[in-house]
C-alpha cells in the first residue's frame, strides 16, 4: 500500500516568470525530469511517505513536492508543508553565534564558562565556544543522559562533566556541545534563544514559515513523520532541543537560507555579478554566515566549520559518504586544528544532514556554481541514500566529473 501511495507523485517546478534569471522551458523540464527520476526510486526503496525538494540554480528556484505529509488522511506534501529539520537546525544555531561574534558581543575564542557563572570552576573554564560549535570540546556525548530533563539538571550535568580527551584534540558529534553554544549565545545577548532567531535570522531573511513551536494556525501544515514501524511520530521536547535539532520549516525557507549563504559567498569573493542575485545581503548578516563557513578543523577530506561541513568541489561521492558516515557521527576522530582558520571557499561543497525519529533532511550548496539543494522527507532514511541522491542531481546540473 505504501509503495503504491508513493508512486502517486506530485511534482511542481515553481519558476519566477519574467525574472532575469529564468531559464528556458527545456532547461526547466530537464531539471524536473532529473529530480523525478532520482526521487521516485529513492522514495520507493526507503518507503518514504512524502518529500519536498528545493533547488536553486543561479538565482532561480525550483520546488518539487512528492507523496504525503499525512498518509493516513491522504494529505499531500505542498509548498507549505513543515518538516522537522533535525540537526540541520545546527547551522541556524551556528549563524546566531556568528552574528554574536560579528557584532562584538562575544568571541568564539572565549571560554564557555565566561557566559554562565554556574560553570565557573568546571571543565568549561578550559573549553572555548568554538570547540563547542565544532564538537571538539573533549567528547561530549551525542545526547544528554535520560536523567537530564530540565535546565537545572542540564547545568548540573555540565558542571560535573569531565573531558575524555583534551579540548580541540578530537571531534565527537554532539547535541549537548553545539546546543550549549546556542544556549550561551542567548545568555550573552540576554534574550530567549527563539526570540533571537526570529529577530536576527528569520525576519531579516524573510523566513516566514520556520518555527521551534509550530503555532496553532500552522498545525495543518505540519507533516507527520513515520517510524520504522510506520507509526506517525513527531519530535519529543528535550533539553536544548531548539538549539540542536528542534527547527521545523518548509523547503522554501531552508532554500532561502542556503541562498543567503551563497549570496554572501559571492559578495565576499567578488564573483562574476552574472552569477549573483539582484538583491544583496546585509553586511553584518553576511559576515555572520561567513563565520559559519570558515574551516576550523580538518578530518581527511572534510573540513569542519561552525555547523557546516565542507569538501573541495568537485567532490567524489565516496568522500561525501565517508564524511557523513556513522563512524564520523558516533566515534571520536582525531582533530587537525587549522591555524589560521581556512577562509570560506568558493570551490567547496557545504553540507549538513539532519534527522529526528520520523524525519530525514539533507542540505548542500556550492558557491562557485551558485547551486544549492534541499531534501526534506518524513522518514529517517540512511544518510548515504540522501547524499547519493543529492550528489547525483548536483553533478548532473553542474557537469562535475
Amino acid at each position: 500500500m505504501l509503495a503504491a501511495k508513493t508512486r502517486l507523485i506530485m511534482a511542481t517546478s515553481l519558476l519566477f516568470g519574467g525574472s532575469a534569471w529564468a531559464t528556458d522551458e527545456a532547461d526547466s523540464a530537464a531539471i524536473e525530469a532529473l529530480v523525478n527520476d532520482t526521487i521516485a526510486p529513492l522514495m520507493d526503496e526507503h518507503r518514504i511517505p512524502g518529500m519536498a525538494v528545493a533547488i536553486s540554480t543561479n538565482g532561480q528556484q525550483h520546488y518539487f513536492n512528492y507523496g504525503f505529509a499525512n498518509q493516513e488522511a491522504d494529505i499531500p506534501v505542498t509548498d507549505a508543508t513543515l518538516f522537522e529539520l533535525g540537526s540541520v537546525s545546527k547551522v541556524f544555531t551556528a549563524a546566531l553565534a556568528g552574528y554574536a561574534q560579528s557584532s562584538g558581543a562575544l568571541s568564539l575564542s572565549d571560554p564557555a564558562s565566561q557566559f554562565l557563572p554556574a560553570l565557573k570552576g568546571s571543565a568549561f573554564d578550559g573549553i572555548t565556544l568554538l570547540e563547542l560549535g565544532t564538537y571538539t570540546a573533549g567528547e561530549l556525548p551525542l545526547q544528554f543522559p535520560d536523567a537530564v530533563e530540565n535546565e537545572e539538571q542540564m547545568i548540573d550535568y555540565y558542571r560535573q562533566w569531565q573531558p575524555v580527551s583534551a579540548p580541540g584534540s578530537h571531534r565527537l558529534y554532539s547535541n549537548p556541545s553545539i546546543g550549549l553554544l546556542g544556549y550561551l549565545t542567548a545568555q550573552r545577548l540576554d534574550k530567549p534563544y527563539e526570540t533571537l532567531m526570529e529577530e536576527v535570522l528569520f525576519a531579516p531573511l524573510g523566513l516566514e514559515h520556520s518555527y521551534f513551536q509550530v503555532p496553532e494556525g500552522q498545525q495543518a501544515h505540519y507533516a507527520y513523520g513515520y517510524s520504522k514501524e510506520d507509526e506517525p511520530v513527531r519530535v519529543n521536547p528535550g533539553v536544548l532541543d531548539a538549539q540542536a535539532y528542534g527547527l521545523k520549516s518548509t523547503a522554501a525557507d531552508v532554500l532561502t537560507f542556503v541562498e543567503a549563504n551563497m549570496k554572501g559567498a559571492g559578495l565576499e569573493s567578488g564573483m562574476d555579478e552574472s552569477k549573483l542575485h539582484e538583491d544583496t545581503l546585509d553586511e553584518s548578516l553576511s559576515h555572520a554566515l561567513e563565520i559559519t563557513r570558515t574551516g576550523y578543523f580538518g578530518f581527511g577530506n572534510m573540513t569542519q566549520g561552525l555547523g557546516w561541513e565542507s569538501y573541495t568541489y568537485p567532490v567524489a561521492l565516496e568522500q561525501l559518504l565517508e564524511g557523513n558516515s556513522l563512524e564520523m557521527i558516533l566515534e571520536p576522530n582525531p582533530a587537525n586544528r587549522l591555524s589560521p582558520p581556512l577562509t570560506p571557499r568558493q570551490d567547496a561543497l557545504y553540507n549538513k544532514t539532519g534527522a529526528t525519529n520520523g524525519f530525514g533532511a539533507y542540505v548542500a550548496f556550492v558557491p562557485s556554481e551558485q547551486i544549492g539543494i534541499v531534501l526534506l522527507a518524513n522518514r529517517n532514511y540512511p544518510n548515504s541514500a540522501r547524499i547519493e541522491a543529492a550528489h547525483h542531481i548536483l553533478t548532473a546540473l553542474t557537469d562535475a566529473p
